[in-house]
């Protein structure tokens, strides 16, 4: 975590770094408040105010906003995660005679045992992938080993238990296609593209393109 947190060493208390501010291309700008175990993240990334993530590589340009909470997650370049997401939510042993985490958590209740180290292991392996561009909606929850498709929209409120296609709105609870963003060979059209992973001299020059251009004229200029 040396990269991302040298960018925070002279921030007080009077300035904590805000979304989308200071972002830095030698890794992520990580809020003090902010709690990481285990996680990895590649340039221009950030994560916010009182997030905790756990076991998740960010890859670059991704974020998240505040009290996110993420696990055993692959994050795509370019995910937009709103705040108070849950993401991999660990489970509980359901199958079991008991659910608590006494079960694997048990040293915290006896001195003489171990916690379970092949819970945890089988726990992480199950992972959530995030592609690129897609966006996570306040308060949305995400079932470990889903996988929501690149630009994809995971609306406010939304419990998602199957995998989202790519530039699919789901809604609901448990969440459903509610459209796509767009035509299918508009769909086609950018995911061959693939502008997401164009470098970030790239990005700055087709920059007033993004801004002006609608999907199926910027393809038109980029792709012909």
């Amino acid at each position: 975590m040396n990269a991302h947190t040298e960018a925070l060493e002279n921030t007080g208390p009077d300035s904590l770094p805000t979304r989308g501010q200071r972002l830095s291309p030698d890794g992520a700008v990580i809020h003090p408040t902010a709690q990481v175990h285990n996680s990895t993240f590649e340039p221009w990334t950030e994560v916010g105010e009182g997030a905790r993530i756990l076991n998740s590589t960010f890859e670059a340009y991704s974020y998240c906003d505040r009290l996110a909470d993420i696990a055993n997650t692959t994050v795509g370049r370019f995910s937009n995660i709103a705040a108070m997401t849950r993401i991999g939510p660990t489970d509980h042993p359901f199958t079991h005679a008991a659910q608590h985490h006494f079960l694997y958590r048990s040293s915290y209740y006896w001195d003489d045992v171990e916690d379970d180290p092949d819970f945890f292991a089988a726990r992480a392996a199950r992972r959530t992938t995030l592609g690129p561009d897609c966006w996570i909606g306040h308060g949305a929850i995400i079932k470990p080993e889903v996988t929501i498709g690149a630009g994809a929209i995971v609306a406010s409120g939304a419990v998602v238990t199957k995998d989202v296609a790519p530039f699919t709105i789901v809604a609901g609870s448990p969440a459903r296609p509610l459209r796509a963003r767009f035509d299918a060979r508009t769909i086609d059209r950018l995911m061959a593209l693939s502008w997401w992973d164009w470098d970030h001299a790239r990005l700055r020059a087709a920059l007033t393109d993004f801004r002006s251009l609608q999907a199926e004229a910027f393809l038109d200029k980029y792709q012909g």
